[in-house]
């Protein structure tokens, strides 16, 4: 049991971005969640190629569900986290959620060593007739992220 403890720990990077297409849905749920899972023992943020959309009200309220808040979360693109003074080479690990923006994330580091890993995660926009069928497309795209997440990062270790 130390042992996969310690494996965990060696596994959770110092930082990671979390980037989809507009931050809107996935990479938002991502940088959430994983911020529920591991609590501050690394630092996250999210981005998207383009910041043309709010955060989506589907995503915050399947995340409310598992006591993750996205209402206060504000969209921004790879080129405002650079204009704001986010370096991406300061970032240990980027995650990518759509091709897109792993596209954009080997473009921007192209001249460094990133570790970049590209999840294909599921895009909930659109699915579903109904507002439940809806939720249930948004819901298995945040169960996917939370899978991912404890796949690569081992167990939460803030699970309340």
């Amino acid at each position: 049991m130390e042992g996969q403890t310690r494996k965990t720990s060696a596994e959770l990077p110092q930082s990671v971005l979390f980037c989809c297409d507009h931050n809107a849905v996935r990479s938002p749920m991502a940088e959430g969640i994983m911020k529920k899972f591991y609590g501050t023992d690394c630092y996250i943020q999210s981005a998207g190629v383009r910041n043309d959309m709010e955060i989506d009200g589907f995503a915050i309220s399947v995340c409310a569900e598992i006591g993750v808040a996205l209402e206060r979360h504000r969209s921004r693109s790879f080129e405002e986290m650079v204009q704001w003074g986010d370096d991406l080479t300061s970032f240990d690990l980027i995650v990518a959620l759509t091709p897109a923006s792993h596209r954009m994330a080997l473009e921007l580091t192209r001249v460094v060593h990133l570790e970049i890993e590209y999840w294909p995660i599921l895009d909930p926009t659109g699915l579903g007739e109904g507002r439940e069928e809806r939720l249930a497309s948004y819901r298995k795209t945040r169960d996917m992220i939370a899978e991912r997440l404890q796949a690569r990062f081992g167990p939460p270790r803030n699970p309340s």
